[in-house]
C-alpha cells in the first residue's frame, strides 16, 4: 500500500485514539488506554509516516503490540482493546513491520505543536530528564542499597537482613540487570556478604550499545568490561559514563538515557552497591506478575531474612554475635555490645536501621570495615534518596508482599487520563 495510504490510515487511528481516549470505559480493569497513549505520545507528531521514520514507527507499533498482549486477560470484552487489535496488525502489514525487533520503551515523551525534534538521535531521546516536557509530570525517583551482611534497603524502603548465599538477581527490568554474588563471612557462619558484582546495561535506541561492568574483592575496575568508559559508538554514548572517585574503592556510574545513577564501593574486602533509578524505570518489565525474585523491588524471600530485633536483642544480652543455630566460630576481633555500639557512634549518631545494622555487623564479623559499610551506606542514601524525610529508618519490614511497590495505582490512572485529555485538547486547537 502507497505511502498515502498509509498516512490516512494512520491519521484514522489517531482519531479513534482520540475518542477512546475521551470515552474510556473507566470501570473496566482493562488498560487499553494505558498502551492507547503511550503509541499516542510516540506517533501523534508525525502526519505522515516516510520511509526514513519506518523504524522508528515499527518500533512504537512493537510496543503497543506488546502492551496489549499484556493487558489481554483483562480486555477480552472490551472494544477498544479489540479495535486497538485490530488497527495493529493492518498498521504493521501496511508499513511492512516486523514482529520481532526491538520495541520503544515506555518512557512518554511529548512535544510542544510544531516541535520536529523526533528524530531517534535526538539529544533529547538521550537524557531521560530532558524528554519530559514541561507540561508532564516530573519523574518520581527511588532507592535501593545493599551493603553489609547483607543489609537490603528495597525502592519501598522497606529494610531487611538477609542470608541471599550465592547469585541472586538484585535489579531486572527492560533497561538493565543486576545480580550480586554474597559469600561467607567466616567458615561455618549463616553470615554473608557481597563478594562480586554484575551489571549489564542493555543497549537502547541510538543511545547506547550493551555494556557489561563486573566488580569482585580486591578489584573495582572504572571501566566496562570491554575496556570502554561510555555507552559506545552510538550518538549519545555519552549519556552512559564511569567516573573513578577514589581509586579502587568508589565508582559511580550515570546513564542519564535511563535517569539513573549507581554507586558501587569496595569497602574493606567486600562490595556495597546503591542506586537511585525512576519509579517508571523500576516498573519497566514485560511482565510483572510472572516476573522471578528480584531483590530491590520484591525484597528478600521469607526464608532468607534474619530476624533481625530477635539477634539484636540476644547480642546485647550475649555480648557477642550469635544467631538461631548451631555454634559460630567467633569473629576475629571480640566486640561486645557495649563497645560495638560505641565504635558505630562515631560515624552513624542517629541510632536508626543503618546504626543498628553496623553494631550487628561488628558482633556477627567483628571486622570494622562493616562500620564503614553502613556509614558509606547511609552517605550514598543522603545523595541519592528523593525524600530527605526518609533517610533515617527506625522500623524494619520482614513480611513484603511479593512484588508490591509503593500505593501508586491511583495517580497512575490520573495521570494517563490527564494525558489523554491534554492530547485531545491539543488536537483540537
Amino acid at each position: 500500500m502507497g505511502r498515502g495510504a498509509g498516512s490516512t490510515a494512520l491519521g484514522l487511528f489517531q482519531i479513534l485514539l482520540v475518542f477512546l481516549c475521551i470515552f474510556p470505559s473507566v470501570t473496566s480493569p482493562c488498560k487499553i488506554l494505558k498502551c492507547n497513549s503511550e503509541f499516542w505520545a510516540a506517533t501523534s507528531g508525525s502526519h505522515h509516516v516516510g520511509t526514513e521514520e519506518a523504524p522508528e514507527f515499527c518500533t512504537a507499533l512493537r510496543a503497543y503490540a506488546h502492551c496489549t498482549r499484556r493487558t489481554a486477560r483483562t480486555c477480552r470484552g472490551d472494544l477498544a482493546y479489540h479495535s486497538a487489535v485490530h488497527g495493529i496488525e493492518d498498521l504493521m502489514v501496511q508499513h511492512n513491520c516486523s514482529k520481532d525487533g526491538p520495541t520503544s520503551q515506555p518512557r512518554l515523551r511529548t512535544f510542544p505543536p510544531g516541535d520536529s525534534q523526533e528524530r531517534s538521535d535526538s539529544p533529547e531521546i538521550c537524557h531521560y530528564e530532558k524528554s519530559f516536557h514541561r507540561h508532564s509530570a516530573a519523574p518520581n525517583y527511588t532507592h535501593c542499597g545493599l551493603f553489609g551482611d547483607p543489609h537490603l534497603r528495597t525502592f519501598t524502603d522497606t529494610f531487611q537482613t538477609c542470608k541471599v548465599q550465592g547469585a541472586w538477581p538484585l535489579i531486572d527490568n527492560n533497561y538493565l540487570n543486576v545480580q550480586v554474588t554474597n559469600t561467607p563471612v567466616l567458615p561455618g557462619s549463616t553470615a554473608t556478604a557481597t563478594s562480586k558484582l554484575t551489571i549489564i546495561f542493555k543497549s537502547f535506541q541510538e543511545c547506547v550499545d550493551q555494556k557489561v561492568y563486573q566488580a569482585e574483592m580486591d578489584e573495582l575496575p572504572a571501566a566496562f568490561a570491554d575496556g570502554s568508559k561510555n555507552g559506545g559508538d552510538k550518538h549519545g554514548a555519552n549519556s552512559l559514563k564511569i567516573t573513578e572517585k577514589v581509586s579502587g574503592q568508589h565508582i559511580e556510574i550515570q546513564a542519564k538515557y535511563i535517569g539513573t545513577t549507581i554507586v558501587v564501593r569496595q569497602v574493606g574486602r567486600y562490595l556495597t552497591f546503591a542506586v537511585r533509578m525512576p519509579e517508571e524505570v523500576v516498573n519497566a518489565v514485560e511482565d510483572r506478575d510472572s516476573q522471578g525474585l528480584y531483590l530491590c523491588l520484591r525484597g528478600c524471600p521469607l526464608n532468607q531474612q534474619i530476624d533481625f530485633q530477635t539477634i539484636r536483642s540476644a547480642q546485647a544480652t550475649e555480648g557477642r554475635a550469635r544467631r538461631k543455630g548451631p555454634s559460630l566460630q567467633a569473629p576475629p576481633e571480640a566486640f561486645t555490645y557495649e563497645t560495638a555500639t560505641a565504635k558505630c557512634r562515631e560515624k552513624l549518631p542517629v541510632e536508626d536501621l543503618y546504626f543498628q545494622s553496623c553494631v550487628f555487623d561488628l558482633l556477627t564479623t567483628g571486622d570494622v570495615n562493616f562500620m564503614l559499610a553502613a556509614y558509606y551506606a547511609f552517605e550514598d542514601v543522603k545523595m541519592l534518596h528523593s525524600n530527605k524525610d526518609k533517610l533515617h529508618l527506625y522500623e524494619r519490614t520482614r513480611d513484603l508482599a511479593p512484588g508490591n511497590m509503593a500505593p501508586s495505582g491511583l495517580s497512575s490512572a490520573l495521570w494517563v487520563a490527564l494525558l489523554c485529555l491534554c492530547q485531545c485538547w491539543l488536537c483540537l486547537l
